[in-house]
C-alpha cells in the first residue's frame, strides 16, 4: 500500500507552471535524447516486462520507448501540467496509463513494478531517501530500476577541481542562481555517483551495471560534428567511459539485494 507523503515535500510546482513546457525543453536537445535512449536500450536488451513505471516521466518522453519492453506501461508524473501534454503526445499510445504520483509516494502494492525508471529526477533530489526506499517497496524481487545521475564528479569539474587543489564534495551541489536559491523554489543538484551509490545500498538496493551518458554535451561539438557522428561515437564510449564516471550524466541498472 502506498504511503502518506511527509506534509514537508515540496511538489513540483515549476512544471505546473504555464510558462514551463517541458516538451518545448527538448527542442534542440535531439542528442541528449538519443543518447539516453541509447544508454536505457543498451542495459535493457534482451530483456522483457510486465509492468514499467517511467517516474517523473514529464510528458512521456521515454514511454514510447519503454513500450517495446513492457507489456504495460505507465507513466507516474507529479506534474497535472505536464500529463496534461502527455495526453496529447501519447494520444496514438492508449495502452500507456497516466498517472499523477510523487517518486516518495507510489500507488503501486509492494513488489508489482518490473521495471521502473526514473531519468532526470535526482537533480531536484537533495536526498533522494524516501524516494529509493519508495522504489524498492514497489519492485519485484527480480525487477530492474534504471536510475539517471546528474553527474556533479564529470571529467571537466574534476579537472577544476585539480587545478585548484580542492576535493570533489561527496554532498549534493546546488548549481541554481544566487538569485533562485530560495526556499519555495524547486531544488537543483549535481550528485556524487559514489554517494548515490551507498544511498541505493541501503535502501537494499545495489548497482549491477553502470554508463557514462551525454559524453560529448557540447554545443561547439554539435556545431563541428553532425548528430549521427555524435552519436556513434556516444555508443562507444559510454561502457569505456563508466567507470571514470566522465560524462554529466550516469545511468545505473539497479537491482533489489538477494
Amino acid at each position: 500500500m502506498a504511503k502518506t507523503p511527509s506534509p514537508t515535500h515540496k511538489k513540483a510546482d515549476q512544471y505546473n507552471d504555464p510558462k514551463h513546457n517541458y516538451l518545448h525543453y527538448w527542442d534542440g536537445r535531439d542528442y541528449e535524447n538519443a543518447a539516453e535512449q541509447i544508454a536505457i536500450e543498451r542495459l535493457l536488451k534482451g530483456q522483457h516486462f510486465q509492468h514499467a513505471v517511467d517516474v517523473g516521466g514529464g510528458y512521456g518522453r521515454l514511454c514510447l520507448l519503454l513500450e517495446h519492453y513492457a507489456n504495460k506501461v505507465t507513466l507516474a508524473e507529479p506534474s497535472q501540467q505536464q500529463l496534461d501534454i502527455a495526453k496529447d503526445f501519447l494520444e496514438n499510445h492508449p495502452g500507456i496509463e497516466r498517472q499523477l504520483m510523487q517518486a516518495d509516494n507510489l500507488a503501486f502494492k509492494d513488489g508489482t513494478v518490473d521495471l521502473l525508471t526514473m531519468i532526470r529526477v535526482m537533480h531536484h533530489l537533495p536526498d533522494p531517501s524516501a524516494e529509493f526506499a519508495e522504489i524498492a517497496r514497489v519492485l519485484s524481487a527480480n525487477g530492474v530500476f534504471i536510475l539517471e545521475i546528474a553527474n556533479y564528479s564529470h571529467f571537466r569539474n574534476r579537472l577544476k577541481h585539480i587545478v585548484r587543489g580542492k576535493r570533489l564534495p561527496t554532498q549534493p551541489v546546488d548549481i541554481r542562481s544566487a538569485q533562485n536559491r530560495q526556499e519555495d523554489e524547486i531544488a537543483f543538484v549535481n550528485h556524487n555517483p559514489k554517494t548515490v551509490i551507498k544511498q541505493l545500498a541501503h535502501a537494499g538496493l545495489t548497482v549491477e551495471h553502470v554508463l557514462s551518458v551525454s559524453n560529448l554535451r557540447s554545443t561547439l561539438l554539435k556545431k563541428a560534428f553532425s548528430q549521427g557522428t555524435l552519436l556513434a561515437l556516444e555508443k562507444m564510449m559510454q561502457e569505456p567511459l563508466a567507470k571514470t564516471y566522465f560524462g554529466p550524466s550516469v545511468f545505473l541498472l539497479v537491482k533489489k539485494v538477494s
